[in-house]
């Protein structure tokens, strides 16, 4: 099951944490946009080139002590489809690299649709007589308000290639409540609601480590609400976002884990990718930067454990 890989490297490395790579070009340094006009023109090819150099710059930085990187469809969407072909470029360098990979999709429909949607970021799909990986990566976040229809079609792919999904139950922004804190007749909210189901979606996906390959998006800025979804998931793995620029500290998010100091992996992207900036340092330093701060998170979170 795709979660006992990431739940192994988060044992060899000790950190339990994800980088997000969400680059957005006008935020990337300076003499990487420089290049890449210079070579493309002011274009999207030029703004692909240049967020594809910056996240190869801080894969290579982080690697060796970050298990898994997150990576946001919608800043790789935005540049078209020369930016999504960064992102399915980014994807495989950081396979390359030995790094579990999260797509932050969010994706959502039934039938052949979620099929679809399955086949491209998680399977595969045949050209003729080839098969062949559309993106790739390990895991991709959905949003489970469609139900077990729109689930069933990622639990087949998943059991089929090893792959796992994060389902939206509390998550991090501040008019979530608006929604999933509503109390249904069984006295339920509908984030412990969404919790159970993914506990039984999961069952179709068990995994060696205890964790089902139905994984919860829970937010760090809800940390009673978080530790109480602990405490009634014993088997769904949670990724947390909402660490860092959201406002999550490390105490925040201590209750997402188990006794074992498992059961979760705690998100960080702007923090992680925009550090030099906070650091104060040279831009070329980018990178080393975001290696620094990245220690710096694992170190904050294992304090709290």
């Amino acid at each position: 099951m795709s979660f006992d890989l990431l739940i192994t490297k988060i044992k060899e490395l000790r950190n339990p944490t994800v980088a997000g790579l969400d680059p957005d070009f006008d935020k990337i340094p300076e003499f990487l946009k420089s290049e890449a006009v210079a070579e493309y023109g002011e274009s999207l090819e030029a703004a692909a080139e240049a967020l594809y150099k910056f996240n190869t710059g801080l894969i290579d930085a982080l690697c060796d002590i970050v298990p898994a990187v997150k990576i946001q469809c919608a800043y790789y969407e935005k540049y078209g489809w020369q930016g999504m072909r960064t992102l399915s470029r980014t994807i495989k360098y950081a396979k390359s690299k030995g790094m579990f990979v999260i797509t932050d999709g969010k994706r959502n429909d039934i039938g052949s649709t979620m099929e679809a949607y399955a086949a491209a970021h998680l399977g595969t799909v045949n050209i003729n007589a080839s098969e062949t990986e559309p993106f790739g990566a390990d895991a991709l976040t959905v949003n489970g308000y469609l139900g077990k229809d729109g689930i069933a079609p990622l639990i087949k792919i998943c059991r089929e290639n090893d792959k796992g999904i994060f389902v939206l139950v509390k998550t991090s922004n501040p008019s979530s409540g608006e929604l999933q804190d509503k109390k249904l007749e069984s006295g339920m909210t509908v984030y412990e609601y969404m919790g159970e189901l993914c506990e039984k979606w999961g069952e179709e996906l068990p995994g060696k480590f205890g964790y089902n390959g139905v994984g919860a998006v829970v937010g760090a800025t809800y940390p009673e609400q978080l530790s109480e979804l602990r405490r009634k998931l014993p088997h769904t793995f949670f990724l947390v976002p909402g660490y860092g620029a959201q406002g999550g500290g490390a105490k925040d998010v201590a209750g997402a884990f188990d006794k074992d100091g498992l059961g979760a992996v705690i998100n960080a992207s702007r923090s992680i990718m925009y550090a030099y900036k906070k650091q104060v340092c040279a831009e070329e330093d980018y990178a080393l930067a975001a290696r620094r701060e990245a220690i710096r998170m694992r170190d904050d979170i294992l304090a709290n454990i």
